[in-house]
């Protein structure tokens, strides 16, 4: 690298070869230097791509019983449509919820809609796969499986590559935001097939996966179309593709379930499978897929928009470059390794949200009527809102603004026709998974910190009806009536009276920021009903009853799931430091800060287990990072006046729970939540009240990290170090003056600047 930085500098040094170079001699001998340095200089110009540090295998499968992010190594673009990836799976499930698991050694094939690093497996939309052979020989099987090496499998942003070992096939993809392409080399003379599955899902009955109806139609020789709706995590989806392939259909299989139809154009079913055979062909097929929540139509629209053409490898460098540009938002410093897993986490991180319109601004409303973004906006999906509210949405506000500005208005698009903001969007669908109603953090940031192109009084709306119409595990009747919510009532109790209360804290800013002073009293006090679950006997928040009776007995280390217990996804250990949006009153509730304190320190040293918990990993005591609970709390020493601690303990987090390997994460990355967190803690700064515009700061891992602003403006963050063990904050300026606060306001940053830390051991 050392090399590359120094041919880095060689324009500064071309024009002296030609000031130097008077005499007929020296000028020949500066035109020799000059084409010897300039394509070095070049090479040394790549070689600092950020595209080049990305490695999509990380966090894509597990080793020795840990948790590994649930993440795809497929193909995709920037917040696209696509994701095309292989499957590792038939009915991929909870252990390869993204379709994928390095461990596994066989590849079912290439479907073309995934999610990246959730609990729960969905989509995987219309799966192909290469075979060779006899094409009635083919026709009794339903699945294609083919073995697979990591030796012969490549991966980088936009782009897939594997060799399938039982055909001999070699497999590349790339996508477009709603596009996928294949590139399938064939060996020798051989037959030549393409599968087309639709029936390819998460496991059938789980999640009340079910397929109610679909449809392959062989429109001519070079194109194949079809849809399918089906039901599973989202309670219903629609899914269309249009494909053209670049050799003719010599013959084709046509099946629904067992039943057997030889060259017919079109089948109906909720089984479906085409085989489509190429005449016997050595070399290459290319196939290109439109996709579509609307129509067959729109899924054309959309490949003839983004894929005119038939060069795969310029489609592919295309949306390489569209990485690159996303990518160099944050331009870091640091060693190789430091780099791979930054720039990878910034790379998941942007995956999502998913774009749901067509390129005619059409999309599948929420009640299932077909509706067109204005001004030829994008409407997005897949908001996994109880974890990007916390550190993913601060970032897209930061790096995203205009991208951040189309989010909050799908989610002010979904209000308008479901009636509420989302909670878990999927597929433009709402599936209600997990607790509170985290657009209202995300929209009351991205107001507060004046995202252009944001209806403030229409996002006010939508916030405070969100908040006072009852919707599943949020019965805003009972809240007001009882100021907490009765566990005997609304199961996970606990965690939901914290989570809305933080919520509601978010409101009365936002009616605070426009003046509606009623509404600001009456939220702001909604946002200390917090208080009521206190219990200055075991000194944890607890459940109680409707009566105001404390439900025993009670363990603060046993863990709840999604029902049947106070807590979601954690315990009283994890939720206790729940008070983002009022940290000095959780101080004084604790006893002060050095209580607060010693109480912090318990929490991460005490390594108790009292059962064994699916959504609980990555632990340092109590701490468990592979989860979304405790992501704030090694922030929380800052307010008690130790510092050192969050630098001790966010260094050991990023040290420790990630690393360069499939297994890199410490917990499911739930939609670049993990990702987020780790590219904020290498900054050196974390939104521990994501809608509050201050971050606190923690301990820089890069040496240096440049964030790109609107307006050409650039705010640089240097931390030199001359060990690995200098951890520890000495001393901080701004803008070449001292600074003595133990955080950074978002106002600051977009000013422009740059933030010297002094390190030390």
């Amino acid at each position: 690298m050392k090399i590359r930085q120094f041919l880095r500098l060689a324009p500064a040094f071309l024009p002296l070869l030609w000031k130097w170079g008077e005499g007929e001699v020296c000028r020949k001998i500066g035109n020799v230097l000059f084409l010897f340095l300039f394509p070095l200089f070049l090479w040394g110009q790549s070689g600092e791509k950020a595209v080049d540090y990305v490695n999509p295998f990380i966090g894509t499968g597990a080793v020795a019983n840990s948790l590994s992010g649930n993440n795809y190594p497929g193909a995709t673009s920037p917040f696209g449509m696509v994701q095309l990836s292989p499957d590792t799976r038939r009915a991929p499930d909870w252990a390869e919820a993204s379709g994928y698991n390095y461990n596994d050694n066989s590849i079912y094939g290439f479907s073309h809609t995934h999610l990246s690093g959730t609990g729960v497996a969905e989509l995987f939309d219309l799966l192909l796969m290469p075979a060779t052979g006899n094409i009635r020989q083919l026709q009794s099987q339903n699945d294609f499986p083919s073995s697979f090496s990591h030796d012969d499998e490549k991966a980088s942003p936009g782009y897939y590559q594997v060799k399938l070992t039982n055909s001999g096939v070699n497999a590349e993809l790339t996508a477009t935001a709603r596009t996928g392409f294949h590139r399938y080399s064939f060996p020798g003379e051989t037959e030549a097939n393409i599968v087309f599955d639709l029936d390819h899902s998460r496991a059938k009955g789980s999640w009340g996966t079910r397929i109610f109806l679909s449809q392959i139609r062989i429109v001519d020789e070079y194109t194949v179309e079809g849809y399918r709706l089906i039901g599973g995590w989202a309670n219903l989806r629609k899914f269309c593709f249009y494909a053209k392939l670049s050799r003719p259909i010599a013959s084709s299989i046509l099946k629904n379930g067992e039943t057997v139809y030889e060259n017919a154009s079109v089948i109906n079913g909720n089984n479906l499978r085409a085989i489509v055979n190429i005449s016997p062909h050595k070399g290459e097929v290319l196939i290109k897929i439109g996709i579509s929540p609307v129509s067959i139509e729109n899924a054309r629209l959309n490949l003839e928009a983004e894929i005119p053409g038939w060069d795969f490898d310029k489609t592919a460098a295309q949306v390489n470059r569209e990485w690159e540009k996303e990518l160099s938002k944050i331009k870091a410093k640091g060693s190789e390794k430091e780099k791979e897993i930054f720039y990878t986490a910034l790379y998941h991180t942007f995956i999502q949200p998913n774009t749901l319109s067509d390129v005619n601004g059409e999309y599948m409303g929420a009640d299932f009527n077909v509706r067109t973004t204005a001004d030829s906006r994008v409407q997005y999906s897949t908001f996994s809102l109880w974890d990007t509210y916390r550190a993913a949405h601060p970032l897209y506000t930061l790096l995203q603004p205009e991208r951040n500005a189309d989010f909050v208005r799908s989610m002010l698009n979904h209000y308008e026709t479901y009636g509420y903001l989302p909670v878990w969007h999927l597929w433009g669908q709402e599936n209600y998974c997990m607790i509170g109603n985290h657009s209202i953090p995300v929209i009351v940031d991205a107001v507060l910190k004046e995202t252009p192109g944001i209806d403030s009084r229409q996002a006010y709306e939508a916030v405070k009806n969100s908040s006072l119409i009852n919707h599943p595990n949020s019965p805003f009747d009972v809240w007001e009536r009882y100021g907490y919510m009765p566990e005997n009532i609304q199961t996970q109790s606990v965690s939901i009276t914290l989570e809305i209360a933080f919520d509601d804290w978010c409101v009365a800013q936002l009616a605070l920021k426009l003046g509606e002073t009623e509404d600001y009293n009456r939220f702001i006090a909604r946002s200390q009903y917090y208080k009521n679950l206190y219990n200055s006997q075991t000194h944890f928040f607890q459940s109680k009853d409707d009566k105001g009776n404390w439900i025993e007995p009670f363990d603060p280390f046993k863990y709840g799931a999604n029902g049947g217990n106070p807590f979601t996804e954690g315990n009283a250990w994890q939720y206790y430091w729940y008070v983002p949006h009022n940290i000095e009153s959780l101080i004084a509730l604790t006893g002060g800060k050095e209580a607060f304190c010693r109480k912090l320190d318990e929490f991460f040293t005490n390594d108790y287990r009292n059962e064994p918990n699916d959504n609980a990993s990555g632990f340092i005591g109590q701490y468990a990072h592979g989860n979304e609970p405790s992501h704030h709390v090694a922030y929380l020493y800052n307010a008690a006046g130790e510092p050192r601690k969050t630098q001790q303990y966010v260094s050991r987090i990023m040290n420790d729970l990630y690393n360069t390997s499939s297994s890199g994460y410490a917990g499911n990355d739930d939609c670049g939540e993990m990702s987020a967190w780790y590219v904020f803690g290498a900054m050196g700064f974390y939104p521990v009240n994501p809608a509050s515009g201050l971050y606190e700061l923690g301990t820089p891992l890069l040496e240096k990290a440049e964030i790109q602003l609107p307006g050409n403006k650039v705010f640089t963050i240097l931390a030199p170090k001359k060990s690995a063990e200098e951890i520890y904050i000495q001393s901080v300026k701004l803008n070449g003056k001292p600074y003595d606060k133990s955080y950074i306001s978002h106002s600051d940053i977009i000013k422009g600047g740059i933030l010297e830390f002094k390190m030390g051991k």
